[in-house]
């Protein structure tokens, strides 16, 4: 399972959009940093996992998703994630070496190769194609929107595999 965090702001991410001859589109928004944190897990087969909340990721909230992750993929599970510093501290290494973390074995990708995480694909395709130019108010309207964006895309496997072929082609 690839894993990685991103971040959805109320400020719209315009894309592409559409206004009359003559007249230049305009998209208002308020100019707030408030912000959505996500985090996300997809697999090889093509599933996705994700967790949001409204304040960035620590080490706690990473070892929370992981004990998720758990209840919900039986087995072994190889975790592929980048070296930031919340997938390194003392707890997340507290967690695997604990009995319940003993299923999970952490592998790091290479700092300067992000493009090698295929999750920096999915926030891509979601920020891109899914919300490109929607625009929110406040939080509670954002996350309902980007967990209805996140539920469709779960649904829409192919895509999810395809990002997946798009960073490792078989």
């Amino acid at each position: 399972m690839f894993i990685d965090e991103s971040g959805f702001y109320l400020l719209c991410s315009v894309v592409h959009t559409w206004a009359p001859v003559g007249h230049r589109p305009v998209l208002r928004a308020s100019l707030k940093r408030k912000h959505l944190s996500i985090i996300g897990g997809v697999t090889l087969g093509g599933r996705l996992y994700v967790g949001i909340q409204p304040r960035s990721y620590k080490a706690t909230d990473v070892v929370q998703f992981l004990k998720h992750l758990l209840v919900w993929i039986p087995g072994k599970l190889i975790v592929i994630w980048d070296g930031i510093n919340i997938h390194r501290g003392g707890e997340i290494e507290a967690f695997l070496a604990s009995p319940e973390g003993q299923r999970i074995e952490a592998e790091v990708l290479p700092g300067y190769a992000p493009e090698l995480n295929p999750a920096e694909g999915i926030w891509a395709y979601l920020k891109r194609v899914e919300l490109r130019n929607v625009r929110r108010n406040n939080l509670s309207d954002l996350r309902a929107t980007v967990r209805n964006a996140v539920c469709r895309l779960q649904r829409k496997r192919h895509i999810l595999l395809a990002v997946i072929r798009h960073v490792y082609p078989v």
